[in-house]
């Protein structure tokens, strides 16, 4: 095999734990004038310039100047097939599903518009710099099908599932209990570890589904032990009655999973905007992760997410787009959102916490932390170039910044998908501004 090295230059920096367990100070590693040493995909070294470049005769070295490298973003939920219905007015979430969602989704039986829909959705990923989602199709398994076939021709890292929804739901978007689990099976079969692709059991939420299909899907994740498990959780507080109502004999919303198996180590639940502390507490003795979607949060009115509370019982935690209701492919923007979120609560948002959340947290959530969210070698090669002078304004903030901090707060607060330059996956470029 044809060794392929190639080396990136500029600043660079990455997390090496979660700055709430370590501190912030040892939670990340940084290079003003940094190279990225990147062989046959991976990540072969990082380090100083200086202590690098002399040993890389012969290698040819990409400058990026007033440019900051960074791990790829991970988004830890998303829904592709609400890509053409982002920005939607009005409603909170029971109301919107019924509105904007469900009409939607119908389009997904169309696998041709699946196709179209999963190109444009990863074109804008990449666009923000965001190399691996965990993502809802729709309920039609030709909808799974089509993503998965364009991720796999850009290699990217993805997780993705088929949407389990036999009740609640108008009739041409419902399966039932038994398709549901025949339609999964096949479509786990056929994609899971394929490449760097991933499959993930997916029940829209307790609500849509009957007690029989999500028995059958924690037989699923019985059947396959490295599969991945997505659903939503205590999003809204309406939807949280409308549980308690379907489900009186179980003691609470995330009981509901948890009695029939759907807890645990790759399990990642959205939202968790209203959870109590004995919930808390299951989630982290679990090993269950949470989604924090704070622009999806804020335009439904679902609530402020308590990041504090979840970190106190040690529950794992990723960031989420939650597109569409969430408002922005870029996980950038997220942090914005975020950072406002805690404010709100009377707290702060490290930046630092902010990086290891859109990177290594995400990779930790997803239980990928051997293979994503930082540049320890041996780790995939997925990275982006943020651009220090993206817009008029971020550069001329930048010239203000008197320190990593606080160029690095600026760039949360101010950037989008403009200031992500390139994207790499598996160390291709598959995006350039």
């Amino acid at each position: 095999m044809t060794t392929n090295i190639k080396a990136y230059r500029a600043a660079i920096l990455h997390s090496l734990a979660d700055p709430a367990v370590v501190g912030v100070e040892q939670s990340y590693e940084y290079f003003e004038d940094g190279i990225l040493l990147i062989e046959n995909g991976k990540v072969a070294q990082v380090g100083a310039a200086a202590e690098l470049l002399p040993k890389l005769a012969g290698v040819e070295v990409q400058h990026y100047r007033d440019a900051l490298i960074t791990p790829g973003f991970i988004d830890t939920h998303i829904h592709y097939p609400q890509t053409g219905m982002i920005a939607s007015y009005g409603e909170q979430l029971l109301d919107w599903l019924n509105t904007y969602t469900f009409p939607t989704e119908r389009q997904f039986e169309d696998k041709a518009h699946a196709s179209d829909v999963a190109a444009i959705f990863l074109k804008e990923l990449l666009r923000n710099g965001t190399t691996t989602a965990l993502v809802f199709g729709s309920v039609h398994p030709q909808s799974v099908d089509a993503f998965f076939e364009q991720a796999d021709k850009l290699n990217l890292r993805m997780i993705a599932g088929k949407v389990l929804m036999d009740r609640n739901a108008p009739d041409y978007l419902t399966d039932t209990a038994e398709s549901g689990y025949a339609e999964s099976k096949a479509l786990i079969e056929r994609w899971h570890g394929k490449g760097r692709l991933h499959y993930a059991v997916t029940p829209r939420f307790a609500p849509t589904s009957t007690p029989e299909q999500l028995e059958l899907a924690g037989k699923l994740l019985g059947e396959y032990p490295d599969l991945y498990m997505h659903t939503h959780l205590s999003e809204n507080r309406k939807e949280i009655e409308w549980v308690k109502a379907l489900f009186p004999e179980r003691k609470g919303y995330l009981d509901v999973y948890d009695h029939h198996k759907l807890i645990g180590p790759r399990a990642v639940f959205a939202h968790g905007v209203h959870l109590c502390e004995d919930e808390c507490k299951r989630l982290a003795e679990t090993g269950s992760a949470v989604a924090f979607c704070p622009t999806s949060n804020l335009f439904l009115g679902s609530g402020l997410f308590d990041l504090n509370k979840l970190e106190a019982h040690g529950v794992r935690v990723g960031l989420g787009t939650d597109v569409g209701a969430g408002t922005s492919f870029s996980q950038l923007q997220s942090l914005n959102e975020a950072y406002k979120v805690m404010q709100l609560q009377g707290k702060k948002l490290d930046p630092f916490k902010s990086l290891y959340l859109a990177t290594l947290g995400g990779a930790n959530a997803l239980y990928l932390d051997d293979k994503l969210g930082n540049f320890l070698p041996g780790k995939d090669a997925d990275f982006l170039v943020l651009d220090y002078n993206a817009t008029p304004l971020i550069s001329y903030r930048m010239q203000q910044a008197k320190s990593l901090e606080e160029r690095l707060f600026a760039l949360t607060m101010l950037g989008d998908d403009r200031a992500v330059k390139e994207t790499f996956a598996a160390g291709v470029s598959v995006h350039q501004r």
